[in-house]
């Protein structure tokens, strides 16, 4: 007895030891994912930076050796927990394969090196209560639904200009790589986000925010590219912005909407100025949904003081059961303040108000600074809300805002985003 007593003391020591030793293994996993953020938004931005990418490659590479060396630490007690180990095992691998590829130059593979390694890195995030489904870099997400297939879009990060990434069931995504291979010539490449996608009869159209580039531009303007296929490649043949407005301090966050008619119309913010607050602003476009029409842009809606702090951004205009939702985020995106607020349009064109004075989404135990939301439907017409979110402990530039899906309430009064099963 005395024998069998001694043995399981040991035992939970051991399990004590290991667990701590995991937990030191998560924590590198999390700076490699930080820097990897890092490298790859340097490496997008110019080729000038490549010796820094090289250097913080050196340098993850160098963390990698120090979590490959814990690991072997943990060996000894290993059977204790040899599920996580050999999930962060994996997912280390596949980032440490992604960087080499970086390096190269091959963005695709690198992406795809990733996509590999997903279902592994959301075990080792421990996913299963908060709705992520996608732990890498993947700011203002898309959703856009084809038939059965899903497809979300995001912000310019190791998969190109934007990125591309496919489900059929919300849970595993895989990447698809860059839905935009070239930048039209007033565009600064590698400045390239928030992203969204109509689909007009057989064209899709892609919305997505550029800095003008060349004499006299600086300015965050809105571009439109088509493809015949919701994966791309998208092709953007304009020789000027489609939205851009210099006096209300640039033009970003498109966001396209259909009313019940057909016509579609185009939603986005301005960034404000000094004497300009930031607004968001609606106007139709043209049955193609290449180009604006009309009279002119619309107001929609204006910060409000409280939580919003003077910014609003990242509209979403939905039609539920008659009533016109605006979605938007609202503080600054980089912190853990930012949330996901709801306001009500009388029509595509506003104006609109905000009945509540909180937000509908913010910080919850497992991801923080909730934003860059997309609403949409699945096959059997249930709604889904997909945002990006820090990890509570990875809040601001340069870390990850990872990939969230969760269902969305619109049956009450207020819409509510529903916990993740």
């Amino acid at each position: 007895m005395v024998a069998a007593v001694v043995t399981d003391v040991q035992a939970h020591a051991r399990s004590r030891h290991e667990h701590r030793v995991l937990v030191v293994a998560r924590a590198t996993l999390a700076r490699t994912r930080s820097t990897l953020s890092t490298t790859r938004q340097e490496r997008l931005m110019a080729s000038m930076h490549q010796e820094t990418l090289q250097s913080s490659v050196s340098l993850t590479l160098h963390l990698m050796g120090t979590t490959q060396q814990t690991l072997d630490q943990m060996n000894v007690s290993s059977y204790l927990e040899g599920l996580d180990i050999g999930h962060l095992q994996t997912c280390l691998t596949g980032v440490q394969q992604a960087y080499g590829q970086i390096g190269a130059h091959h963005n695709d593979q690198a992406a795809a090196d990733l996509s590999n390694v997903s279902p592994a890195c959301l075990t080792v995030d421990g996913s299963s209560g908060d709705g992520l489904v996608y732990p890498f870099d993947f700011p203002d997400p898309f959703v856009l639904r084809v038939g059965g297939d899903y497809f979300a879009y995001g912000t310019n990060s190791v998969g190109g200009n934007i990125q591309i990434i496919e489900s059929t069931d919300l849970v595993h995504w895989s990447a698809l790589g860059n839905a935009l291979l070239s930048l039209p010539p007033w565009a600064v490449p590698g400045a390239t986000w928030a992203p969204s996608v109509l689909q007009l009869g057989s064209t899709y159209v892609l919305y997505y925010s550029a800095i003008v580039g060349g004499s006299g531009g600086g300015e965050m303007c809105i571009s439109v590219a088509t493809a015949q296929q919701p994966q791309g490649p998208f092709v953007d043949a304009s020789t000027a912005p489609l939205v851009c407005q210099p006096a209300q301090g640039g033009s970003i966050d498109p966001s396209p909407f259909v009313d019940a008619s057909g016509t579609p119309y185009l939603e986005w913010k301005s960034n404000g100025t000094r004497n300009q607050p930031a607004r968001i602003w609606s106007q139709q476009l043209t049955p193609t949904g290449t180009a604006v029409t009309g009279s002119g842009p619309s107001k929609l809606l204006a910060p409000s003081p409280g939580w919003e702090d003077g910014v609003i951004e990242a509209p979403d205009l939905v039609l539920s059961s008659g009533r016109y939702l605006l979605f938007y985020s609202g503080n600054n995106w980089d912190t853990a303040d930012y949330a996901v607020g709801v306001a009500v349009c009388s029509g595509p064109l506003g104006p609109c108000t905000e009945p509540w004075t909180q937000p509908i989404l913010g910080n919850d135990a497992g991801e923080v600074g909730p934003g860059g939301e997309s609403v949409f439907t699945d096959a059997s017409g249930s709604t889904w809300i997909a945002f990006h979110a820090w990890l509570p402990t990875e809040v601001g530039y340069p870390h990850s805002r990872e990939l969230y899906v969760r269902k969305l309430s619109l049956s009450g009064s207020e819409p509510v985003v529903e916990p993740s099963s």
